[in-house]
Parts: C-alpha cells; sequence; structure tokens
C-alpha cells in the first residue's frame, strides 16, 4: 500500500476534506504541483482551477478551487480556498448565461477597484469553464 499524505481543503465556510490521501493534485501559481507523503516543505498561492485527489491510483475526487493558498510538509497538504466546490456541482449553462453580464460589469465599473471585483468574477467563471472542458489527468 502507498504511504498517505493528510489532505486538508478548507473554505471560508466549511472544512471540505480532513482525510489521509494517496496524491494530491494542485493548481500552484507557478504551474500544477502533486503531493505524496515526504513532500519537500513548501508555501505556493493557488490559481483558480482544479484539485484532483487520488487513491488507488486514480482520481477519486475533483473539487474547484477559485484560488488561496496550499501550505504543505512531508506529512501534510493544506489548501486554504477562497472558494471551493465539487467539479460535478458547476453548472454549465449557467456560467455560460453569466458570462456576458460579467464582461459588462467590467465595462461598467466605476472605479479601479470594481473592475478588479468584476474581472476576479469573470476569471473564476472562466476557469470553471476550463476544468470542466479539462480531461481528469
Amino acid at each position: 500500500m502507498a504511504e498517505k499524505i493528510e489532505f486538508e481543503l478548507v473554505a471560508p465556510e466549511r472544512l471540505l476534506i480532513s482525510e489521509s490521501v494517496e496524491m494530491v493534485v494542485v493548481p500552484g501559481s507557478e504551474g500544477d504541483f502533486g503531493v505524496l507523503a515526504g513532500h519537500a516543505p513548501t508555501v505556493s498561492s493557488v490559481r483558480a482551477g482544479m484539485i484532483a485527489v487520488y487513491d488507488g491510483g486514480a482520481v477519486r475526487e475533483r473539487i474547484f478551487v477559485a484560488g488561496g493558498f496550499a501550505e504543505v510538509t512531508p506529512e501534510r497538504c493544506t489548501v486554504l480556498a477562497d472558494d471551493a466546490m465539487p467539479v460535478e456541482e458547476i453548472d454549465r449553462a449557467e456560467i455560460e448565461r453569466m458570462l456576458p453580464d460579467l464582461r459588462d460589469d467590467i465595462a461598467a465599473a466605476r472605479d479601479d477597484a470594481e473592475r478588479d471585483a468584476a474581472a476576479r468574477a469573470l476569471a473564476t467563471a472562466e476557469a470553471k469553464l476550463a476544468v470542466l472542458s479539462s480531461p481528469t489527468y
């Protein structure tokens, strides 16, 4: 049996996952990185994308994260996500309906703060669509 690593995924409202897993693939700001037991200590920002949780040599769970931070030790991987949801709960049609409004929100922004918030919302929606179109690893 492969060694396991403790994985915790925390969103602002709740603890989504806290369990021993074989491997986790995290969408880091510099690219995806896999975490196995014995991983070198690492801290990374997390970009919007998919976390893949492996057990038994296969992806057991796919979770969309909207960004955040990851801390890795040889025994544990903790992701503090800005927002997170199972990929299966993403509604493609809903997001596609929202895209024009999100683009309009950027154009209608009255200041940089509004424009940045609207741009983040658009980037998150586009990242959700990208995750739906991506292979499972």
